[in-house]
């Protein structure tokens, strides 16, 4: 039987003992390869976890990894076994297209005397020095790093694209030069190559940090404006809702005064709170119509009508609107215009609605003295200045004014009426004109508001034959009807169906009023009407449709219609049109336009109605709108 020994072979154990010994060797290298590595990524958690809590330029960041890795692996080196040699440790980098890197960062000699020391490109038998600003050229760049043992490293991003390279120059200090840099070469490049790796990677984790930082910025500023912003609609929410409430209250309190049992006011008295009535009423029709104007053009869908403007009576036409607001305040108005002042090409309702906003606010803040608009060319230009010697305005309120729901401290304090959408509104359609707006003004020295237009217009002037609603005015088509003429009025709201039926009647139309769908396709059967006034929003279905099943019925297919809405943004007129309809109104409904309208449409004869005409509207009644097409 064959028998083994448990003990070893002495001649065993002395073999061992030179491997036993070489690979503690190995293991002490290899531990000190590992911590520093794990030194390097400690101080670069540190630029991190810097760069984290400051807010630095991206390019400070990146030099401080940079400088880092260098500083590290040289006083890795350094504790090392692989102190017997001259190192220099460096970072080049590249920009790209281009064909040489920069040598920007250099690890610190512990030697106040060392030189700086070459690399040497086996291949091309060239030697690089090796120090700050030296320009090196990449292809022999990538010499040093496909030679072996290799020199360079290259830092690439996470797209691959290569940022600059890790540079080591070594020179030993001994005779025994090759022996020496072959037994030390392996745990070399093994340090330099996982260092270049935590380089890239702490860059990586650099720029997503800086790209969360910058977002986060984005959204502190958003936040700011949005907390502005609500501060802003709380400011306009409150003063639109006392704008509101103002006219609602005379209008309000005046019918109940008209309406109280046993009141019976003289005629002229009657008038009075009538006037007021209708005065309030075109108030609140002008405060929605700054904001649906100031809606449309912050959406890019307001639209301007060219034509030539008459600029003597258009300025005496606005300064008509606001004497009575002058002369309340007892301020003198007063109109300069420079006789080679004619014409210009605008369009003459938003023209007159900046005028008009301008002197409004002139005469809001003035209480004694005057107020004035004065016209002058400027070149290619026209300047129409409106100024007052009323309280001034701050350089700080300056810089705002024009920002939309904007009121000065004072005015609100001060109880002054506004919403502040009309300077805010007032540039926007200058600038749609291709002009601007400025303002000149000291605290209780006035204010000098200037509105430049240019003389002329790209755009052809006089608009589009379809223009519709906006192309007659109150006084194009008077007439007197036949009482022969029928007309039918589909209109689900009983007031606006009760006003527009009283009027009708008053100007001899037979109007037979029905409410919904089903009761105008009953009515047909037993009318044969001139023309058709459709509303929009029934309580059985939709105006349009209707239409369209009006138009498609070929009984019906060539009854005018025309449809009157509440519907008044950018649009709205071209998707009624499209649906088949004559003409659009848009509501509240303006009375002289809606006579217009019908006359055309119903081919009534051209005769003055003395008491039903224009008179009752009156052209204050007009200008007051200050809307666009239909407004």
């Amino acid at each position: 039987m064959q028998q083994y020994s448990s003990l070893p072979d002495q001649n065993s154990q002395i073999d061992a003992t030179p491997k036993l010994l070489t690979t503690i060797e190995q293991l002490r290298t290899q531990l000190w390869l590992e911590s520093s590595l794990n030194q390097l990524q400690s101080s670069l958690n540190d630029c991190l976890l810097s760069a984290c809590n400051t807010v630095s330029q991206a390019e400070a960041a990146q030099g401080e990894v940079f400088q880092t890795v260098v500083n590290e692996i040289n006083s890795a080196v350094h504790s090392s076994n692989l102190a017997q040699i001259d190192f220099t440790v460096a970072i080049a980098l590249f920009q790209p297209q281009e064909t040489v890197a920069t040598v920007c960062y250099v690890s610190r000699s512990p030697s106040a005397n060392s030189q700086p020391l070459f690399l040497e490109v086996l291949t091309a038998e060239k030697k690089l020095l090796l120090r700050l600003q030296e320009v090196i050229e990449v292809e022999d760049l990538q010499q040093l790093e496909n030679q072996q043992p290799p020199s360079a490293w290259r830092l690439a991003d996470d797209c691959g694209s290569i940022m600059g390279w890790l540079i080591i120059a070594a020179v030993p200090r001994s005779c025994d030069r090759q022996s020496l840099i072959e037994s030390q070469a392996q745990f070399r490049s093994q340090l330099m190559a996982r260092s270049a790796k935590q380089c890239t990677t702490t860059l990586l984790q650099l720029r997503h940090i800086r790209s969360w930082q910058q977002r986060y910025q984005q959204l502190s500023s958003s936040n700011q404006e949005l907390e502005h912003s609500n501060q802003l609609k709380n400011q306009f929410l409150a003063n639109t809702s006392h704008e509101i409430r103002r006219p609602l209250s005379s209008i309000i309190g005046f019918t109940y005064l008209l309406l109280a049992p046993g009141y019976k006011p003289t005629k002229e008295r009657q008038q009075e709170y009538l006037n007021i009535i209708q005065s309030c009423g075109k108030d609140l029709l002008a405060l929605i119509n700054d904001i649906l104007d100031l809606s449309k053009v912050e959406a890019n869908q307001l639209e301007v009508q060219y034509e030539t403007v008459d600029v003597p009576l258009l300025c005496s036409n606005v300064l008509a609107l606001v004497k009575e607001k002058a002369s309340n305040k007892g301020l003198r108005l007063r109109l300069e215009i420079d006789p080679e002042i004619t014409t210009l090409v605008a369009d003459p309702l938003r023209l007159k609605q900046m005028l008009w906003n301008l002197l409004h606010n002139a005469l809001k803040f003035t209480s004694i003295g005057s107020v004035g608009l004065q016209v002058a060319p400027k070149g290619e230009f026209v300047h129409f200045t409106v100024w007052d010697t009323g309280t001034g305005i701050s350089q700080e309120d300056q810089a705002l004014l024009f920002q939309p729901y904007f009121q000065i401290a004072k005015a609100i304090a001060g109880d002054i009426e506004g919403t502040g959408l009309g300077l805010a509104l007032t540039r926007k359609l200058a600038e749609i004109h291709g002009g601007s707006v400025n303002v000149e003004s000291e605290v209780d020295h006035g204010c000098r508001f200037t509105l430049i237009l240019p003389l002329k217009q790209e755009a052809q002037v006089g608009g589009d034959e379809g223009v519709g609603e906006a192309k007659f005015s109150s006084s194009s088509l008077p007439f007197t009807p036949s009482s022969c003429v029928d007309i039918l009025l589909v209109e689900n709201d009983l007031p606006n169906a009760h006003l527009m039926q009283i009027y009708l009647d008053k100007l001899g139309y037979q109007v037979t009023w029905v409410k919904n769908a089903a009761e105008m396709w009953e009515a047909l059967t037993q009318l044969d009407p001139a023309v058709i006034l459709m509303d929009v929003y029934l309580a059985d279905g939709n105006g349009l449709e209707l239409v369209q099943q009006l138009r498609e019925n070929r009984q019906y297919e060539a009854i005018p219609i025309i449809v009157q809405t509440a519907m008044a943004m950018k649009g709205d007129r071209e998707i009624c049109l499209a649906s088949g309809v004559n003409d659009y109104i848009s509501k509240p409904i303006d009375l002289p336009l809606l006579k217009s309208l019908v006359g055309k449409y119903s081919k009534a004869p051209t005769e003055v109605d003395g008491e039903w005409g224009v008179g009752s509207g009156g052209d204050e009644g007009d200008e007051g709108d200050g809307g666009d097409e239909g407004d």
